[in-house]
Order: C-alpha cells, then sequence, then structure tokens
C-alpha cells in the first residue's frame, strides 16, 4: 500500500520545461550555443551544472566555473520573468496534492534549484502541504541515478516516524515523473511509478518501465492510488 509520493518538479507540478528550453536557449545564445530541443529534452533529469556542462561540451566550448554560475543564475532570473504573468500549474495538479496531503506524506524530488522550487511552491500556495524537499544542490548524482529518491525516501520515512507511523519500505512510495530518467530512477529506488505525458510520450514513458501512464494528474484521487498501486 502507498504511504508517500514523492512528485518531480518541472512538468509534473509547474508545466514549464518549454520555459526552461526558452530560457536557456536565450542564455545559452550568448555563448554562441543553439539550443535545440532535442538537445533540451535529450537532457531531462540533469541538473542545471550537468545541463550546461553537455551542451558547452556539443559544441566543443571551454567552460569555466564562473561562467557555469552566472549562466544557471541567468537562466533562473528569465524564467522567473516568463512565468511571472502566469503560473504554469500542470492541470489537476494543485487540486491531487491538496486531496492526497491528507492520505499520503508528500515530498518534491527534483533536479531543479532549490529556490526555483520554493519560489513556485509558495507562490502558488502549495508549499505547506510537502514534508520534503530534494533538490539538485543535496545530490551528487543526477537523474537517472536513483540518489535523489533514496534520499526523499529517508528524509520522508523520518518524516513518518517522527509523527508515530511505522517505518516504510521503498515499494510502499509512489514516484510521480514526467521525464523517462526520472521514471528509471524511481525503479532503481525500488518504487512504484506513475508517467505524465507533459514531456514524454505515453508510449516512451511505459517503455522505461512505468507502473501507470496518465496525461496529467486530474483524473487522479487518494483512492484510485491505492487501487491501481
Amino acid at each position: 500500500m502507498i504511504k508517500a509520493i514523492l512528485f518531480d518538479f518541472n512538468g509534473v507540478i509547474i508545466d514549464d520545461e518549454r520555459v526552461q528550453m526558452k530560457a536557456y536557449q536565450e542564455v545559452l545564445n550568448e555563448d554562441g550555443i543553439d539550443l535545440t530541443e532535442e538537445d533540451y529534452f535529450s537532457c531531462m533529469g540533469m541538473d542545471d551544472e550537468a545541463f550546461i556542462r553537455t551542451n558547452f561540451e556539443r559544441h566543443g566550448k571551454k567552460l569555466t566555473d564562473e561562467r557555469l554560475t552566472a549562466i544557471s543564475a541567468a537562466k533562473t532570473v528569465r524564467w522567473r520573468e516568463l512565468i511571472a504573468k502566469d503560473p504554469p500549474l500542470v492541470p489537476g495538479a494543485d487540486n491531487f496534492i491538496r486531496l492526497a496531503y491528507h492520505d499520503f506524506a508528500l515530498g518534491v524530488v527534483s533536479m531543479a534549484k532549490r529556490e526555483e522550487i520554493e519560489f513556485f511552491l509558495d507562490w502558488v500556495g502549495l508549499s505547506k502541504y510537502f514534508a520534503v524537499i530534494v533538490s539538485a544542490e543535496e545530490v551528487e548524482n543526477h537523474k537517472p541515478d536513483p540518489e535523489c529518491f533514496l534520499k526523499g525516501f529517508g528524509e520522508i520515512d523520518s518524516y513518518r516516524i517522527h509523527r508515530g507511523h511505522l517505518p516504510m519500505v521503498h515499494g510502499e512510495t509512489l514516484v510521480v515523473e514526467d521525464a523517462t530518467q526520472g521514471i528509471q530512477a524511481g525503479i532503481r529506488a525500488g518504487m512504484k511509478t506513475l508517467g505524465i505525458t507533459t514531456s514524454k510520450s505515453a508510449e516512451e514513458l511505459r517503455v522505461a518501465g512505468a507502473d501507470a501512464v496518465s496525461a496529467d494528474l486530474r483524473d487522479w484521487m487518494p483512492e484510485s492510488v491505492r487501487r491501481v498501486f
């Protein structure tokens, strides 16, 4: 039985993969890098550092640590500007989170920066529903490595134990992801997986091993999570 849910951020709670791509395209263009859609989506699951390094290497360009830091900061500034007019919530995400909060322990596990995650969750009033947040700064290895989900599991299991619950096992945790790399990371962590097709097709998510696939979270309720997983 599922006792905790770990949500990815980009593409699961916030529908901003293309916003992130546009921000990166604009910022990387200053270094003569033409970031294509294929380039961007091939790097899903990476944190900012890995993403920037990978795309500099693709174009045979040298990258200093100082420039990497500057690019990452500029991308975040541009990202905030692009989402400022209308919070791009994934359809059904906010309602599902509010309902699931009463039945499961909830966490966010993402390769996004903590400042981006906290900024958006505060903005849309969802921060209070999450017991833990694991962001890019807190792990060494990006998805599909399972490190982030294993860390998230440890933190959310401790959260439940401190509130009088018995320890969980990994299979009692559901991962909600939009990227094949995230699905693979969840599976490697021994967890159940739900794929959301905001970024990848249903077929791609199924091939990656997702236990279930949906367009978004509008069709899901706490009871359906119990029945399916």
